[in-house]
């Protein structure tokens, strides 16, 4: 990608979430990177390409504005504390449409919709299908599959046929399913791609 894709107050963003939730930050940059391998299969446009990269390396920006007790927590979220947790995309959209960059609006909106799911299930909207901005549903599949294939302390990463499964049978609406196919094609021999054992 160009220098245009991460310019300064977007760097500032990263290195702010950084200091707050170290996991976090990195779990954005490999999503980044399975995003614009999604993207370039799709053959996206070099624009599409750059707002992808800085959008996947920010889409968790808003949890700079969820609580401690809730995003530092070691165990599983309780119903109230996901409820919080859910209003992470609005906050990630309000934060980025102050940023000065001509990317701002799009890269906000990409942000926002990032949970959104194609069976209309997600948040904070609920919306569906093509409503859903093509660049926020690659996010979506870019960030389920790191999400799961990294351990966290109450649980361990789980494996890459085991991910599959979820997104492929368990998640089977939840998801754009031509993206899917991308998704499969980019993890082939991608160094992101989970580990093998079965749990």
């Amino acid at each position: 990608m160009n220098d245009l894709s991460l310019t300064n107050p977007f760097r500032s963003l990263i290195a702010a979430l950084e200091k707050r939730d170290e996991y976090t930050a990195c779990h954005d940059q490999r999503t980044k990177l399975i995003a614009l391998d999604i993207g370039e299969q799709c053959s996206l446009e070099a624009e599409e390409l750059t707002i992808l990269e800085i959008a996947a390396s920010v889409h968790d920006i808003g949890k700079i504005g969820i609580p401690d007790r809730i995003l530092l927590k070691p165990g599983r979220l309780d119903a109230e504390e996901w409820e919080v947790m859910k209003t992470h995309p609005e906050h990630g959209f309000l934060i980025l449409n102050t940023v000065e960059s001509p990317y701002a609006e799009s890269v906000a909106n990409v942000v926002r919709n990032h949970h959104e799911a194609f069976d209309g299930s997600g948040y904070p909207d609920g919306k569906h299908s093509e409503e859903i901005p093509v660049l926020s549903r690659i996010i979506a599949l870019a960030d389920c599959y790191d999400a799961m294939a990294t351990s966290r302390p109450y649980r361990p990463g789980k494996p890459h046929s085991f991910i599959m499964k979820v997104l492929h049978e368990d998640n089977e609406y939840k998801y754009d399913p031509y993206l899917r196919k991308k998704l499969v094609t980019c993890l082939e021999n991608s160094p992101l791609r989970a580990q093998q054992s079965e749990i």
